[in-house]
């Protein structure tokens, strides 16, 4: 069985449960996150443990990169940040190897994966190969070189002259922080409301019109405000469980549609962070 799984941002015990609920075992089963796998609940240590000891596969999500820039040093923790446990964690670098080692894009069982959204123009085959272009640089030796240009929101719109750190933020920043975007291309970074609440000339990045890669499976997280989506060729599973939402997996192999949800603990309150 294959079950992709949303945001669990650090909630061990919820994950913990809802593993029991789907029955879950290594020998026969397969897990796929859709990042955020730690930061801003209880335990993200024991979160990344449980899912490496599991075999898990997982795209990165902002927080996950954000951990990683915490730890080289090349940004400061926020109020909300839940990361001294692990970063003080004995095995906090093989932890932090392995999450690295993580795509921006993975296919499975027909879906493709990404933690926030695609721009109009990457259809599938592009999209996973920018994926696995940002994988080989975050598991290479130079990945620390990197980070400490990761962040900004320009170039807001990719083109495919872009090369360099140009190219590799535009990528990131739409696998990974991506919600509204107009038909053109251009990402919008303040809005988090859900869909309703999209700023004049922009959609959300799934509903654009003539997207490349519409008709394509994808599943996704990131965007909390949104619950579940549960459509066709469209599964959105941030649900909220930092926010004391639910945690949710979705069996996805042979064609199935089974949809899982255990309730979590409240570990951040909406509005303060």
């Amino acid at each position: 069985m294959k079950w992709l799984i949303g945001d669990i941002q650090g909630c061990d015990g919820a994950l913990g449960r809802l593993l029991d609920a789907l029955g879950f075992s290594p020998s026969r089963d397969e897990l796929f996150c859709l990042g955020d796998l730690v930061n801003r609940g209880p335990d993200s240590a024991a979160t990344l443990r449980q899912l490496m000891r599991l075999g898990a596969r997982s795209v990165l999500g902002n927080h996950d990169l954000h951990l990683l820039a915490v730890a080289a040093g090349v940004r400061p923790q926020h109020a909300s940040d839940t990361l001294d446990g692990l970063l003080a964690a004995p095995d906090a670098e093989a932890l932090m190897d392995w999450l690295r080692a993580q795509p921006l894009t993975l296919e499975t069982e027909g879906w493709l994966l990404v933690h926030a959204g695609l721009l109009p123009a990457w259809d599938r085959v592009q999209a996973l190969q920018l994926g696995a272009e940002l994988q080989a640089l975050m598991a290479g030796p130079g990945w620390k070189g990197f980070l400490p240009h990761m962040y900004g929101n320009q170039p807001d719109a990719w083109h495919e002259g872009l090369q360099g750190f140009d190219r590799w933020r535009v990528v990131i920043n739409a696998c990974t922080r991506l919600r509204f975007v107009t038909p053109q291309g251009r990402m919008d970074f303040k809005t988090k409301e859900g869909a309703e609440a999209a700023p004049a000339g922009h959609r959300p990045w799934f509903d654009i019109e003539g997207r490349r890669s519409a008709g394509q499976p994808i599943a996704f997280g990131h965007w909390s405000t949104l619950g579940l989506i549960n459509r066709p060729d469209l599964l959105a599973l941030d649900t909220g469980c930092v926010w004391g939402g639910c945690l949710t997996a979705v069996r996805i192999d042979g064609g199935r549609r089974e949809v899982v949800q255990v309730r979590c603990d409240q570990a951040q309150v909406p509005g303060t962070v």
